[in-house]
């Protein structure tokens, strides 16, 4: 192994490594909010409106006296949360057309395409504005509008992997040995496109999250006491002058969320994917 080999090893490890303790750290934070947070993130206390950091309150108070480090612990939960749920909603929805449409093919394979193209057609966050108007506020109807917005690319994405995997050497042997269409997929098709998916889904954490804290900064998800980073930007930035940490420190969390859940997909992308690898290794 070359030394110029042998640093991309080691940086491509290191980079894995730091994205895994952020986003260790990040969830952590949501499972274990309770124990976390020093203070109901929902109680008022007028006498400590903007009240400065403080051994009792490590980061102060906003304009209602309620503790800024409790919501924020909160809040990751509530992010983490919704982006959970959309997941697994844009999850069940699209690798189930997606397998169905590679692996049939023919007029079920066109007809479901067509059907994703109409949600493809139309900016997620518009789109999911429309249905959020259609539905009506609140998360559960934010996690069903950006779920909706999202299912098809990953549709699309599956529908290639199945389409590349079906003809493929060992699939067509098991065919012919007259194993039957349901095992030959769970057994030779879906275990490449859930190694792949996970990346995809990694990579997609903060651009759902960064959905999500939009729409509730519009006032169109969570709604207010509940703690989350784009109520908490929204209800901060009246005081964006007098008392900026306000508005600073949600957009710090959002930050940092994004960055570890990117560099995560990256660094796994990086690690899992071969073809990618060997690229690498040609390259001077």
């Amino acid at each position: 192994m070359s030394s110029r080999t042998l640093f991309r090893f080691v940086a491509r490890r290191g980079v894995l490594a730091i994205a895994v303790l952020m986003a260790v750290v990040v969830c952590g934070t949501a499972v274990f909010a309770p124990a976390l947070a020093p203070h109901d993130p929902t109680e008022v206390v007028l006498e400590n409106r903007f009240a400065p950091p403080s051994a009792e309150h490590p980061l102060g108070c906003d304009h209602l006296g309620r503790d800024v480090l409790s919501r924020l612990v909160y809040g990751t939960r509530t992010s983490l949360s919704s982006v959970a749920a959309i997941m697994a909603i844009v999850l069940l929805l699209g690798f189930t057309v997606g397998t169905v449409s590679g692996y049939a093919g023919g007029i079920v394979d066109s007809s479901l395409m067509r059907f994703c193209d109409v949600f493809l057609t139309f900016p997620t966050f518009i789109l999911a504005m429309f249905l959020i108007g259609v539905l009506g506020t609140g998360m559960v109807n934010v996690i069903i509008a950006v779920a909706l917005t999202h299912w098809a690319w990953y549709a699309r994405i599956i529908r290639s992997m199945v389409l590349s995997l079906k003809n493929r050497e060992y699939v067509l042997a098991a065919r012919v040995a007259g194993t039957g269409r349901l095992r030959t997929t769970a057994r030779h098709i879906l275990p490449p496109i859930v190694a792949q998916l996970v990346i995809l889904c990694t990579l997609d954490i903060g651009h759902m999250m960064l959905h999500v804290s939009g729409l509730s900064f519009l006032g169109l998800g969570v709604t207010p006491p509940m703690p989350e980073w784009g109520v908490m930007i929204s209800d901060a930035r009246q005081f964006i002058w007098s008392h900026p940490m306000l508005i600073m420190l949600p957009g710090v969390m959002i930050f940092v969320t994004v960055m570890a859940f990117n560099l995560l997909g990256d660094a796994l992308r990086d690690t899992l994917d071969p073809a990618l690898a060997v690229q690498e290794d040609v390259l001077p």
